[in-house]
């Protein structure tokens, strides 16, 4: 039987959930190009615009559990629309922003608030659901390659609003944009008629929140998986912080940096098709681990070398293919040892993780700056602690190949 037809009769809800989850990350990762016009023109300095990015990715992530935690509760589909409408609520806000408060809240809470409903956890739990576990890997991988096509489309939307009308006029130009959460949350919220696998009785499926969070802190692959996922929002929080600051210290053209993260947002899509697929074959792990490794030897690569138009864009592609293929892997991971029922929250509790390295990534990057006036020291820490957090996460998935697909809960 072909993918396409054993996948047909869930495709409303995997397209819902693709499409949530690329509106939700383009947007997102497209609002940086409002940060000239909108702080200058409403009297607030970049770092005040960077601290609403900041707590936009700790709400995100200290919010992402409870979010997964209510679905079980309440149902995907209550949590997505609500997800939806906390979006649609936060750009409106930053679109007739006045001044810093307005700014935080729009950009930092709201749409922190809203990501921990719309975005890659619950989109990823939506699709584990959906689908047979034999093709749930491969699933997983496009949903995730999904996350990467938004940014195509609404960052050269934004520019070009932007530049011809106006700052506030593109951010209205997201805001329409964002309705379409609405629809697509409502398709892939049909997930909630997908009964679960009836669990054994001493399964997690059967237990409370409360002890499902026990279960999973008391399992050494999901301890050392979390703490490797600080190490990734790391890396590639401070890319797309610093990358094009560090280029314009190079003095390279301020058009290379758009350029790489295209490139990144390209090649994306490649590997986390790729790693969809590969996760169904071998150690999700044990892949997990080898992307740490590799990601972190990029870096080294790259800024031990003097940066060239040519050295740059492989760097994105490099990087690119190894950006989003973590999504799939974690997912799937956390699928297999602990089931269905809690998956969107126990995601939840290891991107938490993600996104504190995310925070250090971004600000700890700018420290070292000040500081020493060079990101030298920097990517010499991304690239140690990545290559430690990667040895570590591969040679523990090579010692216990053969966790239980579900955890008990006793």
């Amino acid at each position: 039987m072909s993918l396409l037809r054993l996948l047909r009769p869930t495709l409303p809800i995997l397209i819902g959930a693709s499409l949530m989850l690329s509106l939700s990350m383009g947007l997102r990762q497209s609002l940086g190009i409002f940060l000239q016009p909108l702080t200058h023109d409403v009297g607030i300095s970049v770092s005040d615009f960077t601290l609403a990015i900041a707590v936009q990715n700790l709400a995100w992530g200290f919010l992402q559990p409870l979010a997964g935690a209510f679905t079980v509760r309440y149902g995907f589909r209550a949590i997505m629309l609500a997800g939806a409408l906390l979006y649609i609520a936060g750009l409106s806000l930053m679109a007739g922003a006045q001044g810093f408060l307005s700014v935080m809240l729009g950009a930092g809470v709201l749409i922190g608030m809203s990501l921990a409903c719309t975005a890659a956890a619950i989109a990823m739990s939506v699709a584990a659901r959906a689908v047979p576990a034999a093709v749930r890997s491969i699933v997983l991988g496009m949903v995730s390659a999904a996350g990467s096509l938004g940014a195509l489309m609404a960052a050269p939307m934004g520019q070009i609003l932007n530049q011809d009308y106006g700052w506030r006029t593109g951010l209205a130009g997201f805001v329409i944009l964002s309705l379409a959460l609405l629809p697509a949350a409502w398709f892939a919220g049909k997930v909630d008629r997908i009964p679960l696998p009836r669990p054994a009785a001493d399964e997690i499926g059967n237990s409370s929140a409360a002890v499902a969070v026990k279960v999973a802190f008391g399992n050494p692959s999901f301890v050392v998986m979390t703490a490797a996922y600080f190490v990734c929002g790391m890396q590639l929080v401070f890319i797309t912080t610093h990358l094009p600051s560090y280029l314009a210290l190079c003095g390279m053209d301020p058009m290379l940096s758009a350029q790489t993260l295209g490139v990144i947002g390209g090649f994306n899509v490649l590997g986390s098709l790729f790693f969809g697929w590969a996760g169904g074959r071998w150690n999700k792990l044990a892949l997990l681990g080898g992307i740490y490794i590799f990601r972190s030897l990029a870096l080294g690569w790259y800024f031990m070398l003097p940066p060239s138009p040519a050295t740059t864009l492989l760097f994105g592609a490099v990087m690119g293919f190894l950006w989003l293929g973590v999504g799939p892997l974690v997912a799937g991971a956390v699928a297999e040892m602990f089931g269905l029922k809690w998956q969107a929250m126990i995601q939840g509790l290891a991107f938490m993780s993600h996104q504190l390295g995310s925070f250090l990534g971004a600000y700890g990057g700018g420290l070292i700056y000040d500081a020493l006036g060079s990101y030298a020291l920097a990517w010499r820490i991304g690239v140690a602690v990545g290559l430690a957090a990667g040895i570590i996460q591969v040679a523990f998935a090579l010692v216990r190949p053969s966790e239980p697909p579900l955890v008990r809960a006793s």
